[in-house]
């Protein structure tokens, strides 16, 4: 069925929506681009700022349309870019068995009757100009020379309300010492809440995350383990403000405390390093946040060369329901990541997704000849603040003390280290010829293991 570039600019509900979906109508933004075999159905993936691209799909023959992102339009951005890659065959669109999810659009909705779209030119809705860049205004020297002081008093004023709440936060650390851990672990969700709140005030939203998050990792010790947990938590507190305060503009220390970059951002920076490798899903951890949001965490390997793990971080509101992921743990494939500044990159962005791997490697201990200790200490003395670092562990085995605590073994009988919640299964009564891990600095909390039997997956 034929669409031409009119009926999308007729489709779009504003000029700022059909110049977004300029933006991302480029074959770079777009996997999984298809057609049915009638013409009437299209789909494809589109890039986000997030881990998961969204989902997008449309119907040719009344232009209804769905997508997986937020947007309260419609059609959205990334639907519009659809029409708008059909319209031009931008990327070609291959016949192909339609995927789950849009069978499940099509079961809840109700076709309207197919109506004539109008191609009558719009004088809101301008698609030349969608397509072109807006000219830049030239500005003089003081006009130019005010907009920057007040970007520098706008800057000047935000780092004064980190550098008050961070005093703050300072202050709450010595008074949990001095009234005592252990009345802090009874109350820590209540303390923990106010504190927090403080720090969002000032523009420290980062770091109010982490802090809203410490009541979890307490309280998923054991009993007994806990205020040794509150002090290593408290001491990481206190480490990140000191290491703030020494250079605030250290982009991998504002990444901590204040916010994150935004895809754009990241994009256009020259010291974000650029990864094309082979990766392989280790997991994938969903939880629930305190303030309402949903951390979809996916961990990745990499199988060629560069930083050996990858992050791929993406939150949306706990109100939109459980987003099906665009993973599955064990799948191996080839893609490029952007990963964000750091002295042992870790979090990522996902440029291209570009084939699946069938036969690929399996986990594997590094050849390098690192030791276990390096493994261990090297991301905590890198990033002493971080709540946990994937590190890959050598061949061992799982055992139990005689209380059934789990404790991984190496197979040289060297020290045990803890294991966080229950293991069971076949990983307890076989060699582990590799194990891939979240060490917090004094217990592991597994991903995924190679043994002779293949891969099993935990959690």
């Amino acid at each position: 069925m034929a669409i031409d570039l009119a009926v999308v600019e007729n489709l779009a509900t504003d000029q700022a929506s059909l110049k977004a979906a300029a933006g991302l109508a480029k074959p770079g933004k777009w996997s999984g681009v298809g057609i049915s075999d009638d013409g009437a159905l299209i789909w494809g993936e589109c890039a986000g700022s997030g881990a998961n691209p969204y989902r997008v799909m449309a119907d040719l023959r009344d232009m209804g349309s769905k997508c997986s992102c937020p947007s309260r339009k419609f059609p959205c951005k990334h639907a519009l870019a659809l029409f708008w890659l059909r319209a031009e065959a931008i990327v070609p669109f291959a016949v192909s068995e339609a995927p789950e999810w849009l069978g499940e659009w099509l079961a809840r909705r109700r076709p309207a009757g197919i109506a004539p779209i109008s191609t009558k030119p719009n004088a809101d809705k301008d698609l030349h100009a969608a397509r072109s860049a807006e000219a830049e205004p030239v500005d003089d020297a003081k006009a130019v020379a005010r907009r920057d002081a007040a970007s520098a008093k706008r800057a000047e004023d935000t780092e004064r309300l980190i550098l008050d709440a961070l005093d703050a936060l300072e202050q709450w650390v010595s008074d949990q010492l001095r009234l005592g851990l252990g009345g802090f672990v009874d109350d820590v969700t209540a303390r923990c809440r106010r504190i927090g709140a403080r720090l969002v005030d000032g523009k420290a939203a980062a770091l109010a995350g982490h802090v809203d998050e410490m009541p979890a990792r307490l309280l998923a010790l054991p009993s007994g383990d806990r205020v040794r947990g509150a002090t290593v938590e408290l001491a990481r507190l206190v480490l990140l403000v000191r290491a703030f305060r020494g250079d605030p503009r250290d982009p991998e220390i504002r990444r901590a405390v204040a916010s994150v970059e935004n895809r754009e951002t990241l994009l256009a920076d020259p010291a974000a390093p650029r990864v094309s490798a082979a990766w392989e899903v280790l997991a994938e951890r969903v939880r629930t946040r305190r303030d309402g949001l949903v951390s979809q965490t996916t961990w990745l390997l990499n199988l060629t060369a560069g930083p050996r793990f990858a992050m791929l971080l993406d939150f949306f509101p706990a109100s939109a329901g459980r987003r099906n992921s665009a993973f599955r743990s064990g799948e191996q494939f080839v893609g490029e990541l952007i990963f964000y500044p750091a002295r042992m990159p870790l979090r990522a962005l996902l440029i291209q997704r570009e084939a699946a791997l069938v036969d690929g490697p399996p986990l594997d201990w590094p050849p390098t000849g690192e030791s276990l200790e390096e493994a261990l200490t090297a991301p905590l003395l890198a990033e002493p603040w971080a709540p946990e670092r994937p590190v890959l562990l050598p061949p061992g085995r799982i055992a139990f003390d005689r209380a059934g605590a789990s404790w991984w073994q190496p197979r040289e009988r060297a020290a045990l280290l803890p294991l966080a919640g229950d293991v069971e299964g076949l990983a307890t009564g076989t060699d582990l010829i590799s194990t891939a891990a979240l060490w917090s600095g004094n217990r592991l909390e597994l991903l995924a293991m190679q043994t002779a039997w293949g891969r099993i997956g935990h959690g």
